[in-house]
């Protein structure tokens, strides 16, 4: 399978704060990865470098996208060049209709170029494959909608932008067991309708349980412990990260208490 996303060496940080170490992450296309590990493990971090968010600064390494170098490129051209990021907790933006919002981002997209009629049906046909009440369309985006709601937004914009790879982060976070039902048609969705490669960063299993996982990616404190097959999560989900925090421990990445010596990673 031909290599989409290669991020190689990269070591990352807010001023002063270094927090990803020498991370190698290598996704190909159509590829479903989970990236897991204890909070504080810097997995959004990584989520939120490879999309390009000006929050953090690339201080090492490179990340390549089909093969392109984008390890300087802005969010804006990472997005347009087909990644997609879904966050922890989707900020509200008062004063523009969700319809408006979304119309505007495939017009900037050439292959998603299309009538405002057949537009308008489009979306209408997600909405209702996620039990999205088409109303919501002409409020503004995300303000006043309910976790569940958001979450429902952020995977009919997934569906609609069809990118080649889409980084999901936390997305089942505090969702109730529907929710969490919906949000998994999204994914099953994208996966057999798009085609495009996935990277699922969580610290729970349950919106696993679908999924059809390439690889498995262990984090603790901004450092690559482990990398394995899908059977690697049951494994987490039975024994947890102690293994892979005792490895951190005797390669000095963190201390024998379990406090980072002197950097910290989020989570």
């Amino acid at each position: 399978m031909a290599e989409l996303l290669n991020v190689s060496g990269v070591s990352a940080g807010t001023e002063g704060k270094p927090i990803l170490h020498g991370i190698d992450l290598t996704v190909g296309e159509g590829e479903c990865h989970v990236l897991m590990g204890p909070n504080g493990a810097g997995k959004s971090t990584l989520g939120h470098v490879i999309m390009g968010d000006p929050t953090y600064r690339v201080t090492s390494g490179s990340i390549n996208f089909a093969g392109a170098d984008l390890t300087d490129a802005s969010a804006d051209k990472r997005s347009l060049a087909g990644i997609f990021l879904s966050y922890q907790a989707p900020v509200e933006v008062p004063g523009v209709p969700l319809y408006s919002f979304l119309r505007t981002i495939c017009q900037m997209r050439p292959e998603l170029k299309t009538t405002a009629r057949k537009f308008r049906k489009r979306v209408g046909e997600i909405a209702d494959q996620l039990d999205l009440d088409q109303s919501f369309l002409m409020r503004e985006l995300n303000v006043g909608f309910s976790g569940g709601e958001k979450k429902k937004i952020e995977m009919l914009q997934l569906l609609l932008l069809q990118p080649k790879l889409a980084i999901l982060d936390e997305t089942d976070s505090g969702l109730d067991v529907d929710a969490l039902g919906v949000v998994s048609r999204g994914i099953a969705a994208f996966r057999e309708q798009c085609d495009g490669a996935l990277i699922v960063i969580t610290h729970n299993t349950r919106i696993l349980e679908r999924l059809d996982v390439d690889k498995t990616h262990v984090m603790v404190k901004g450092h690559m412990m482990a990398e394995g097959p899908a059977s690697l999560i049951s494994k987490i989900d039975a024994n947890g990260f102690g293994a892979y925090e005792q490895m951190a421990v005797e390669k000095g990445y963190i201390a024998a208490a379990g406090a980072a010596p002197a950097e910290e990673a989020d989570a």
